[in-house]
């Protein structure tokens, strides 16, 4: 009898309880936030921005693999994150990235069991991360912008927490060597029109990191706006 291989697409709110809470913690808010604090001279700004509920989506900018642990560390409330379903083949790191809250999702398409694990996440005490460009980026960059960040936003009736990352792409490793800036934007209030939660988006994107839109040609075909 062939054994069901285990999905990830979908997590309800009993997932995230009491163990992935302290595995999270453990790992993010203390194993990372040494090596932040250490090794990149971390700065954080923009605290008083998050909202006091759970009722927000946090969408940074991406720059590189470091960019989720760096949010989860700096978040008040555990963040659970959307990853490739990619990532979840690879043994070893699909079960660390499982612990640690994130659900797999086909980028090309956000399907039911994304959405409603989107809702589960909301009737937790956790929050939901995803990263509305999809894939990393290149430093002084925004593009590749998708608005099914916004989509899900109004779905699930959540706002939009913005936050500029500057920096995480560098590989440090000697103290004091790196420097990383994280901008804590102001929320978005989720609208039934997506592209005015993404032009928000990316305006408030290039003020907290200083980096510059660029419009796909994809985007432009599609009738997209700067």
């Amino acid at each position: 009898m062939t054994r069901k291989k285990k999905q990830y697409t979908k997590k309800t709110s009993s997932q995230y309880n009491i163990w992935r809470t302290i595995f999270q913690l453990i790992v993010c808010k203390i194993g990372y936030m040494v090596r932040l604090k250490f090794v990149y001279r971390m700065e954080v700004h923009g605290l008083e921005n998050i909202p006091k509920d759970n009722k927000y989506i946090i969408c940074p900018n991406h720059l590189s693999t470091l960019d989720p642990p760096v949010i989860c560390a700096v978040m008040p409330r555990r963040v659970a994150f959307m990853a490739k379903k990619e990532l979840f083949d690879i043994p070893f790191l699909r079960w660390w990235i499982d612990w640690l809250g994130a659900f797999a999702v086909n980028r090309e398409s956000l399907g039911p069991s994304t959405i409603k694990t989107a809702q589960n996440i909301k009737d937790s005490h956790w929050v939901l991360g995803m990263f509305p460009q999809g894939t990393r980026g290149i430093p002084g960059e925004i593009r590749g912008v998708n608005k099914g960040f916004a989509g899900l936003a109004r779905l699930t009736k959540c706002n939009v927490l913005p936050v500029g990352l500057i920096g995480t792409n560098e590989v440090k490793r000697l103290p004091f060597t790196g420097k990383i800036i994280v901008n804590i934007g102001e929320v978005i209030p989720y609208d039934k029109n997506p592209e005015i939660v993404k032009d928000k988006w990316i305006n408030q994107i290039q003020k907290l990191t200083g980096f510059k839109y660029i419009e796909d040609e994809q985007e432009v075909l599609s009738g997209g706006k700067k």
